[in-house]
C-alpha cells in the first residue's frame, strides 16, 4: 500500500467468500466485511483505536517502538540543547574573548549548514537509520567531552565541527523513521507528537543544565550531555528495525525503487527546482527564519539593559515560555493538519511573527516582553510540525523526502545566519526599534507570498485516523 496504512489480515487466514443469491455482483470476502466493520467502528468509537498496519508488510507498529520514538525525541533534545546555548558562557569563563567565541560558534554553524543536504541524502539511501542516529549521538557526546576536557582553541573548534556536522542527521533521520513506522496516514499526528516530546526535552534540559551550571560548574553541563547520550541510545535500540518501512521512510510507495537505486546514480538536488510549489515554500521558509532568528538575540539585548545578572534569568524565562507553548501546541498542530489543511496552519504561524516583531517595539516592561514569547511558541510550534508535512506531501513518490528536507534546512540555516548579521547592523546604526520593524516587515512579506502563491499540499482526503502514533 502506497499512501495509507491498512489493517492486517484476520488471523492470517485465507478469506472466505459469501454466496450472493442473484445479480452480477462479485462475492465479497469476509475479511473485507471485517475491515469495513473495523473502519466504521473506529469512526464511531474513539475508545478502542487500532494501530495502523505498517505499509508493505501488514504488521502493526508495536507500543514498544512508538514509546521508544517518544523517548528518543525527548532525550535527543536534551543532548542537542547542552552543546549550544551554554558554550559561550562556558568559554567566557576561560577568558575567551568575543571574537574567539564567535568564531567557534560560526565554525559549528557552518559545519551544520554544509552537512544538512548530504545528511538528507545519506538518510534516504541508508537502511541502517538507527545506526546512523546512534553514531551521531556518540559523536555529539564525544564533542561535548572534548570541549569539557580541553577548552582551548583548536580542540573546541574541532569539537564544534564534529557536533555541527554529525547532528545534521537528527532531523531527517527522526522524520524518516517516524514516516517509515507509522506510514503516511499516521505521520501528521506522529510529527506533532515528536515535536511535543522534543520541546518537553528542551524545557527539561534548559532547567536541568541551568541548575547544574549554577550549583556545580559550567563544565558540568557538558558532562551531563555525555550522560544523556546513554538513555538516548537505549531508546534508539528499543525501536524495532523490522517495523521501519524504508521505502515509505524516504517518500516512496512501499515496494518501489527510486530512479537513483535503479541506475546507481546519486539523487540530484537540482530536481527540487522543477516543482514550483517547493520553490515557493522554500522562499517562504527562508524568509520566515530570516525574520525569526534575530528576534530572540535582540530581545536578549533589551533584557540585559540595566538588569545585570538577572538578565540570564529573564532570557531563560523567554526560552522556557516558548518551549512550553510548543509542547502544548505541537500535537494539536499535527492532528489539525489533516483536517484543516496545511496552509491555514502555516498562515497562523507566519502571521504571528510580524505581530511579535511590532509588539517588541511597544513596551519595555520585562514581564510583557517575556509574555510576547508566547507568539514565538505559536509560530515555531506550528511551523516545526507542518513544514515537515508539506515537504512529505511535495516529495511523495519521489524517494527524495529526506534529501529535500536536508536541502531546505540548509537554506533555512543560511537565512537564519544572514538574519543575525543584517539585523545586528541595522540595530547598531538605527536602534532596536528599527531592527524589530525590519524583521516584522520581512515576516509580513513572507506571509503575503504564502497566502497568494502557495497552494494547499495536503491530500483532499482528510487524514482522520485516530490510530495511536
Amino acid at each position: 500500500m502506497s499512501e495509507a496504512r491498512g489493517f492486517s489480515p484476520v488471523d492470517g487466514a485465507a478469506p472466505k467468500r459469501l454466496r450472493v443469491p442473484a445479480g452480477d455482483a462479485q462475492p465479497l470476502p469476509v475479511s473485507d466485511l471485517t475491515l469495513m466493520s473495523r473502519e466504521l467502528d473506529s469512526e464511531d468509537s474513539a475508545s478502542r483505536p487500532l494501530r495502523p498496519a505498517r505499509s508493505g508488510t501488514g504488521s502493526r507498529p508495536s507500543r514498544q517502538t512508538l514509546r521508544a520514538l517518544d523517548g528518543l525525541n525527548f532525550f535527543l533534545a536534551d543532548v542537542q540543547t547542552g552543546v549550544g546555548p551554554f558554550l559561550a558562557i562556558y568559554l567566557a569563563g576561560y577568558h575567551w574573548n568575543e571574537e574567539r567565541v564567535g568564531l567557534a560558534l560560526m565554525v559549528g554553524g557552518i559545519a551544520g549548514i554544509l552537512a544538512q543536504t548530504p545528511a538528507g541524502g545519506v538518510v534516504d539511501s541508508l537502511r541502517a537509520k538507527r545506526a546512523l542516529v546512534g553514531a551521531a549521538v556518540a559523536a555529539v557526546a564525544a564533542g561535548a567531552l572534548l570541549t569539557a576536557l580541553l577548552p582551548s582553541f583548536w580542540p573546541v573548534l574541532a569539537a564544534q565541527v564534529l557536533i555541527g556536522g554529525t547532528s545534521s542527521v537528527f532531523i531527517p533521520a527522526i522524520c524518516a523513521m517516524s514516516l517509515g513506522i507509522v506510514g503516511r496516514a499516521g505521520f501528521d499526528a506522529r510529527q506533532g507528537r515528536n515535536q511535543t516530546f522534543n520541546s518537553a526535552g528542551n524545557v527539561t534540559a534548559a532547567v536541568s543544565m541551568g541548575l547544574l551550571g549554577y550549583f556545580l560548574s559550567n563544565r558540568s553541563v557538558f558532562f551531563f550531555v555525555v550522560v544523556l547520550a546513554v538513555p538516548t541510545i537505549l531508546m534508539l535500540l528499543r525501536i524495532r528495525p523490522e517495523e521501519i518501512d524504508h521505502q515509505v521512510a524516504r517518500g516512496k510507495s512501499a515496494g518501489e525503487e527510486s530512479a537513483g537505486e535503479q541506475t546507481g546514480q546519486a539523487e540530484s538536488v537540482g530536481v527540487l527546482l522543477k516543482d514550483r510549489r517547493l520553490v515557493i515554500f522554500l522562499i517562504c521558509a527562508v524568509m520566515f527564519h530570516f525574520a525569526n532568528a534575530a528576534m530572540l538575540p535582540l530581545l536578549g539585548e533589551l533584557l540585559a539593559r540595566g538588569q545585570g545578572r538577572s538578565s540570564m534569568l529573564f532570557m531563560s524565562a523567554c526560552v522556557v515560555t516558548t518551549q512550553l507553548v510548543i509542547t502544548g501546541l505541537a500535537s494539536w498542530s499535527g492532528r489539525s493538519a489533516g483536517t484543516w489543511g496545511r496552509k491555514p496552519l502555516l498562515l497562523i504561524a507566519f502571521g504571528a511573527l510580524p505581530v511579535r516583531g511590532v509588539l517588541y517595539t511597544l513596551t519595555s516592561n520585562t514581564a510583557l516582553l517575556v509574555a510576547i514569547q508566547i507568539l514565538d511558541g505559536i509560530g515555531a510550534g506550528i511551523f516545526g510540525v507542518v513544514s515537515v508535512l508539506v515537504i512529505a506531501d511535495l516529495t511523495r513518490g519521489t524517494g527524495r523526502f529526506n534529501l529535500t528536507l536536508g536541502a531546505i534546512t540548509t537554506a533555512v540555516g543560511i537565512g537564519a545566519a544572514l538574519s543575525q548579521g543584517i539585523a545586528g547592523s541595522i540595530v547598531h546604526h538605527l536602534g532596536a526599534r528599527a531592527g524589530f520593524l525590519f524583521l516584522a516587515a520581512v515576516a509580513s512579506a513572507a506571509f503575503a507570498i504564502l497566502y497568494v502563491f502557495m497552494p494547499e499540499t495536503g491530500s483532499s482526503r482528510a487524514t482522520e485516523s485516530r490510530f495511536p502514533t
